[in-house]
């Protein structure tokens, strides 16, 4: 029971942290700043990353039988 609670808060954080690198990407854009060390692309790609780590959680997840989805959904 304790563990589908821990796999949908590790969700949440990774999803958490996706948004945290658009907003940092987005500062990073707008700043124009050509002295940074880390460039714009750099947080996009973090962004992708950790997009496609989520897509894969959820496909193990689902076939493992953590999660559950929802067959009629009204």
């Amino acid at each position: 029971m304790l563990t589908p609670l821990v796999f949908k808060v590790v969700l949440v954080l990774l999803l958490l942290f996706i948004i945290f690198n658009l907003a940092l990407a987005l500062i990073r854009m707008v700043k124009d700043d050509t002295t940074s060390e880390k460039p714009m692309s750099y947080y996009l790609g973090r962004r992708v990353l950790f997009s496609a780590i989520v897509v894969i959680l959820l496909i193990i997840a689902l076939k493992s039988g953590i999660l559950v989805p929802n067959m009629r959904p009204y």
